[in-house]
């Protein structure tokens, strides 16, 4: 029996009918090794090393995203309050604290009332304070759930 760790996210992808959906997948390449000097190993897992922008969001109570596609894929990581991704296949996932999204759905297509990429928003009665992590390059856009190792 392996004592690996696993971690959940959720994968904002687009099918190839330029369809936006939303799969929840499992990170699983953890290797144990140490962060440098004499700390002990841990469990890492390293992923998408390149240029990227880090960014942190703060979005206000009621505050919603209409129709809009990711900028970049990047990495969606609340750090408090709740906030909601809905995509064009009608699923909505809330996330907190402790949850994880991709978002890669670029490259959608508008649907009959003209929505392309997902919707997202705030909830509750407080602000979702969000890290946003950007990747540069174009190796992940539009990357589908399981292609990102």
């Amino acid at each position: 029996m392996s004592d690996k760790p696993t971690l959940s996210y959720w994968h904002v992808w687009t099918d190839d009918q330029g369809v936006s959906h939303q799969t929840q997948c499992e990170l699983t390449n953890y290797q144990k090794e140490s962060m440098g000097g004499d700390a002990a190993p841990q469990w890492n897992n390293r992923l998408m090393s390149g240029d990227a922008e880090v960014l942190f969001s703060t979005l206000p109570v009621g505050w919603v995203g209409e129709w809009h596609e990711n900028p970049r894929p990047q990495w969606i990581v609340p750090l408090s309050g709740t906030w909601y991704v809905e995509t064009m296949d009608g699923v909505r996932v809330e996330m907190g604290p402790g949850d994880l999204s991709f978002g890669g759905d670029q490259k959608t297509q508008p649907d009959e009332n003209g929505n392309k990429g997902h919707m997202s928003g705030c909830v509750g009665d407080e602000p979702a304070k969000l890290m946003v992590i950007q990747l540069k390059g174009d190796e992940y856009l539009a990357a589908r759930p399981g292609n990102l190792s």
